[in-house]
């Protein structure tokens, strides 16, 4: 069980509680995720297996896409419905033309602050944590890219969103700064994440189905091997002299019919298909094994 699986979270759960809910099914400790995914949100959280989890760094700030709702009217101190209410509860109209102007004021690149209850560390502590604690999080802006913000619905006081958004953006901040250029406040009332990476909704299982697979010894139906991970990567296949040369971490060449020249990552697969590194560019058509699995 070496590669990812990708998980349909359900509302109310921890990105940690499937985690710890995947290990159970697949008997393993070795398993992280892809990005973390708040409790309210549902849809694709990618989780890495075995050998695959050293691969986690290439996806830190991987493009995700999503689908929210915002509910106009009102703000609350999490930015979305699971806190508290910050301004008084309200309904107002407001057109979609009004709508489509504010938008564009945060498509392309943007800085944006997280919200105070995020995952974010402030001198070493999580921004949560210090929230709870009725303690002030000052958590600066930083640069976001949103590729995407289309205004898919507006029914009342409730607006569709769908955003294609760089790694680290947060729709909670969105809705609630979209309610403060609205002048009534908003937050997110619902959010989906359709694709995570490369992975997406198509690909995903439910956490019973997947306990349904492994108890019929199924759960490798699932499984999407490490080989097919980072497709972006060039794929060059070596044989069984150089592989065991690069588990020794030696340089390995590459053709550069094979390659174009300036990729900076490749991933070396033995001719049965296993992956053995990811190599980085070290010299043009050489590459090191920068992970070595």
């Amino acid at each position: 069980m070496d590669g990812v699986i990708v998980v349909d979270k359900a509302e109310g759960w921890t990105s940690h509680d499937v985690v710890s809910k995947m290990r159970r099914i697949a008997n393993t400790r070795k398993i992280g995720h892809l990005g973390t995914l708040d409790p309210i949100a549902t849809g694709v959280l990618p989780l890495v297996i075995g050998r695959a989890t050293r691969l986690a760094q290439f996806y830190t700030r991987s493009d995700k896409i999503y689908e929210a709702t915002v509910r106009i009217g009102f703000a609350t101190d999490t930015y979305d419905r699971g806190g508290t209410p910050t301004s008084a509860v309200t309904e107002p109209a407001v057109g979609a033309e009004e709508l489509e102007r504010l938008l564009d004021n945060f498509r392309g690149e943007i800085m944006q602050a997280p919200p105070p209850v995020s995952a974010k560390k402030v001198d070493g502590v999580r921004a949560y944590q210090l929230a709870r604690r009725q303690m002030p999080v000052d958590l600066p802006p930083a640069p976001v890219r949103i590729y995407e913000l289309t205004l898919l619905e507006v029914r009342g006081c409730e607006v569709r969103l769908r955003a294609r958004c760089s790694g680290g953006t947060y729709l909670r901040s969105i809705a609630h700064d979209l309610g403060q250029a609205l002048g009534c406040g908003a937050h997110l009332r619902d959010l989906r994440r359709v694709g995570s990476a490369e992975y997406t909704l198509e690909q995903a299982h439910t956490i019973p189905q997947l306990q349904r697979l492994a108890s019929e010894n199924q759960l490798g139906e699932a499984l999407i091997p490490d080989a097919r991970m980072l497709p972006d990567f060039p794929t060059v296949y070596v044989e069984a002299l150089v592989a065991g040369q690069i588990r020794q971490g030696r340089n390995f060449p590459v053709s550069a019919f094979r390659v174009q020249q300036g990729t900076r990552y490749v991933k070396a697969v033995s001719s049965d298909g296993e992956l053995i590194a990811i190599g980085e560019a070290v010299l043009p058509n050489l590459y090191h094994p920068a992970v070595v699995l």
